[in-house]
């Protein structure tokens, strides 16, 4: 992003208040997540200390630090989920899309991103489907009662292919 870019963003929030988390957000509807470069521009030119824009970047689940897939297939680990086989349902999106959770945090989420960029694979708190857990979601479309064997199909809707991911 070019610096008269960025300026255009910053002199679009005048106020304080919440001028921060609508830079924030302008910028990740440009780019599809945080850069780092642009994040220690901005704490430069709005002259705040670049940690108070990684506490907010990491605060809300809307904003990320990562590049996203074409499309985000959101696992829930809620404690109804997690009992009926979510960590099932990871380890086969793992192994279908040809990832490796190569760095979690200690609470258990990953970003993991195919090759391609066509998938991104994450995990979630609760998506308050419970009674239809296990659950998954990709982009907005909320899947229920997922077995690792409906995965495909489920990912076929959104352009995968088998052969597309295989390891070689």
């Amino acid at each position: 992003m070019d610096a008269a870019r960025l300026n255009e963003i910053v002199g679009r929030y005048p106020a304080r208040e919440g001028k921060i988390l609508g830079i924030l957000e302008q910028v990740q509807r440009e780019f599809g997540y945080l850069p780092k470069n642009i994040l220690k521009d901005l704490a430069t030119r709005l002259e705040v200390p670049l940690s108070e824009l990684y506490s907010l970047a990491t605060f809300y689940s809307f904003f990320t630090l990562a590049p996203l897939g074409e499309h985000v297939v959101t696992v829930c680990m809620g404690t109804a989920c997690h009992v009926k086989g979510a960590p099932e349902l990871v380890d086969t999106l793992k192994r279908l899309l040809n990832v490796e959770v190569d760095e979690a945090t200690k609470d258990g989420k990953f970003l993991l991103t195919t090759e391609d960029n066509h998938f991104t694979i994450t995990s979630a708190r609760c998506f308050g489907a419970c009674s239809m857990a296990p659950v998954l979601r990709v982009d907005n479309k909320i899947f229920g009662y997922v077995t690792p064997n409906r995965i495909p199909a489920i990912l076929k809707r959104f352009g995968w292919e088998e052969r597309d991911h295989q390891a070689t």
